[in-house]
């Protein structure tokens, strides 16, 4: 005769039994890998996890594996490429030289700009020949003349009290003019910029002068 007994719960041994058999079926359905719950996806092959381990950011792999899923590979330049490449740096060139604003760096544009160059090349300076002494100031120091050579250091002096002097005077005179024909313009940098191209041998300069010395503007 089968004795029932109840727990502290109230239940009986049957039905105790039974409701952990009951759990014990469920706990396959409900209890699930913890790598698996958390993803809710299948773990990946291994030849897949690697070719993602190794892409770059830019799409590419390393160690000689193929190259990731829609990265495009890159190109070469074709032969129409680079001339039309060519073509266009030769054009930017040619109206950088004659001075169109478009292709003129940000150092050179302006209308302030372009009258500072305008003025430097439309008037002899002094420090127009500043290049021409230092090339023969550099000749004498190579021919160890210790007579030439004492006279290297006075020139040299010389030399920048003169560029000082003339940047004073360039710096008045463009202070006026810019005054007169574009009033309320900045001329920060104007003195230096102009100056700097007033010390550039003419043929070098850049943009290309527009004016010959003595012309008016």
């Amino acid at each position: 005769m089968p004795v029932f007994r109840r727990n502290s719960d109230g239940a009986t041994d049957g039905e105790a039994k039974g409701s952990q058999a009951e759990q014990s079926q469920d706990a396959p359905d409900k209890i699930k890998p913890a790598a698996e719950a958390g993803k809710g996806r299948p773990t990946p092959k291994r030849s897949e996890a690697e070719r993602d381990r190794y892409r770059s950011i830019t799409g590419s792999t390393t160690s000689g594996r193929k190259p990731a899923t829609g990265a495009a590979p890159r190109g070469k330049a074709t032969p129409e490429d680079k001339a039309r490449a060519r073509a266009e740096r030769d054009r930017r060139m040619t109206a950088m030289r004659r001075g169109e604003d478009w292709a003129l760096g940000p150092r050179d544009r302006g209308p302030v700009r372009k009258l500072a160059r305008d003025w430097v090349d439309a008037h002899r300076r002094p420090s127009e020949y500043y290049m021409y002494v230092l090339v023969v100031l550099l000749v004498v120091l190579l021919t160890r003349n210790n007579t030439l050579n004492t006279y290297v250091t006075p020139l040299v002096l010389v030399l920048i009290a003169v560029v000082v002097v003339d940047a004073y005077y360039i710096r008045r005179a463009l202070r006026r003019l810019v005054a007169e024909r574009y009033p309320g313009e900045s001329t920060r940098g104007l003195t230096t910029y102009a100056v700097m191209r007033s010390l550039q041998i003419r043929k070098f300069r850049m943009p290309a002068p527009r004016l010959k010395p003595g012309d008016k503007f």
